[in-house]
């Protein structure tokens, strides 16, 4: 297929606000596709080149993509920049600057979306000496070939800023438009085969070949798949009356989320709730698994919590948050910063998926094969009971444990991945809390300045858009208190995607935690609201931009404390 055909549905959807009209132009789109044997076009429909599931990243930074325009069109670096800076959009100056580039194209030809997806796909194999000249020479040879839009794309696709407002939803239902009909059982059928797969290429080519061969679509061990989230519980009452009664109660570890997952052959595979692939990290929770867990293949859901190796007290996330991205030196933070699994949920088992399984059986089952030792690998505390005394007692003795409080569960729950489900909630103490997405900053004065003070935080919407919130600061001035200044200002330096004063914008892609008064309503930010003192707490390596607070959530907390105030 002609790249130039995919652009033009990318002009139509970005200039389209409208969902429905931008699924019936995707469903249009995918109907041409349906006979091309190379499904994996639909993956650049999100601004990828592979699937969901996938770790793989381009690497490419906005000084790259500059020097590959300025290679390919033949226009000084300086002069792009300069353009950057007033366009504020990368993808429109190659636009601009490859409409009118000066060098000749006699071994120019048109790009298909296969030559796009072959280069873009090479980029994250590429290691070792050379690796930036290899890239480059990729990324030049496809915008030599570009037209103007073409060259927008290309660049807006590296940059992970595509800006057409296509959400993974409007995948789900293009599909179903495109290849099914448009009933709610395909539309669900869709939905569950996509949070098995995190596959849409697969999931387009098993829906073209109709619903039957889409319900083929499994769980399968070894390949990640994304955890089911919880909704908040204002109370233990609450709690009760949302999920029923009896209810589950564990405890909500302080930790971060492990999917382990065991195949048939016996591999081991660990995956964080970013569905990256940490099992090389974690040689001592493989082994745990190895000597406490009886099943020949398996998916459980679980989180890793630290301890101190001397006095055995657990430790918060922040204490062990390093070993999630540290690659060297393994050993020695194994011993340094030790972990216990503690085990909640199994989704697979023997060859069988058991999603659609009520919670009470998952959990049975779990405490059947799993063999408990302390500070290795154990299943959740866990109480199940109708009595909200008992549950109290059983909240007090998680916080007492050094934990974040309890989940409440319903006991004929499903477990749906990548769903924030309100059968299963989080019930902590009073301090409001929110992961949220660094998007911009501000420089400081005086003593910060060269560092940023301010850091702008956003949630999102339906549609995947970040929608800015507040501005929070909060952090210590010296590394050793904790997270300083200049420390997260080294993280964002190479994120920032331009520059106005002393503010900075900044691609959204370091999560934190903030902790903040209340939320009011504000014509200031995009929200909508605004967060009341916030403060950044600690940085979640262990999350997606995806994973923070949405728009729906802070909407429905502003609405019950508002309630709260009123009566």
């Amino acid at each position: 297929m002609q790249y130039s055909k995919l652009c033009e549905v990318y002009e139509e959807l970005e200039q389209t606000p409208s969902r429905l009209k931008k699924t019936e132009i995707l469903a249009e789109f995918l109907k041409t596709l349906k006979h091309d044997k190379n499904k994996d076009v639909i993956y650049l429909l999100q601004g990828k080149v592979f699937p969901d599931y996938s770790e793989k990243e381009f690497g490419i930074s906005e000084q790259l993509c500059i020097k590959s325009l300025s290679k390919s069109s033949g226009i000084p670096k300086d002069k792009i920049i300069s353009e950057w800076r007033k366009i504020g959009d990368l993808g429109k100056v190659a636009e601009q600057i490859i409409s009118k580039k000066k060098q000749g194209t006699l071994f120019s030809h048109k790009l298909t979306t296969e030559k796009v997806l072959e280069n873009l796909q090479k980029l994250p194999e590429l290691e070792g000496k050379g690796t930036v000249d290899k890239k480059l020479a990729l990324i030049s040879e496809l915008l030599t070939s570009a037209t103007g839009i073409e060259a927008k794309y290309i660049i807006r696709t590296l940059l992970s800023q595509l800006r057409i407002g296509v959400a993974s939803g409007t995948i789900r239902d293009s599909i179903v438009e495109a290849c099914l009909t448009k009933e709610k059982t395909n539309t669900e059928a869709v939905e569950t085969a996509y949070d098995k797969a995190n596959d849409f290429a697969l999931v387009f080519e098993k829906a073209c070949k109709g619903i039957k061969e889409l319900k083929k679509i499994t769980l399968s061990p070894g390949h990640p798949i994304k955890v089911m989230l919880a909704l908040k519980a204002e109370s233990i009452e609450d709690g009760f009356k949302r999920v029923g009664k009896p209810a589950v109660f564990e405890f909500k570890y302080d930790g971060f989320r492990m999917l382990i997952n065991k195949d048939k052959t016996g591999e081991i595979k660990i995956f964080t709730r970013r569905l990256d692939n940490v099992t090389n990290q974690f040689p001592d929770v493989v082994k745990y698994v190895q000597e406490h867990i009886k099943a020949e293949s398996f998916i459980i859901d679980s989180e890793a919590v630290g301890f101190d190796k001397k006095t055995k007290k657990y430790t918060p996330f922040q204490a062990v948050s390093k070993r999630i991205k540290r690659k060297h030196h393994i050993e020695k933070l194994v011993k340094e910063l030790p972990i216990e699994i503690n085990v909640f949920d199994i989704i697979y088992h023997n060859g069988k998926s058991l999603i659609n399984e009520p919670f009470e059986k998952r959990t049975k089952l779990l405490r059947k094969i799993i063999k408990n030792k302390k500070y290795h690998l154990q299943t959740a505390k866990q109480l199940i009971t109708s009595d909200g005394k008992k549950a109290e007692e059983f909240y007090k003795q998680a916080l007492k444990d050094n934990q974040e409080g309890v989940m409440i569960k319903n006991l004929k729950s499903v477990y749906k991945p990548g769903g924030r489900v309100g059968h299963m909630l989080k019930f902590k103490p009073s301090e409001n809390e929110l992961d949220l997405v660094i998007t911009g900053g501000e420089y400081g004065k005086g003593k910060r300045a060269g560092s940023l003070a301010t850091f702008t935080v956003s949630c999102i919407n339906e549609k995947k858009e970040f929608l800015e919130i507040g501005k929070a600061s909060g952090l210590k001035e010296k590394q050793e208190l904790g997270l300083s200044f200049t420390e997260l200002t080294k993280k964002i330096n190479h994120l920032i995607t331009k520059e106005h004063g002393r503010t900075v914008n900044v691609k959204p892609k370091i999560v934190v935690t903030i902790r903040y008064q209340n939320i009011q309503r504000s014509p200031t930010y995009a929200s909508g609201f605004a967060l009341r003192f916030p403060r950044i707490i600690q940085l979640r390596p262990d999350r997606k931009p995806d994973d923070v607070a949405t728009l729906k959530e802070i909407s429905e907390d502003y609405n019950r404390h508002e309630l709260k105030v009123r009566y």
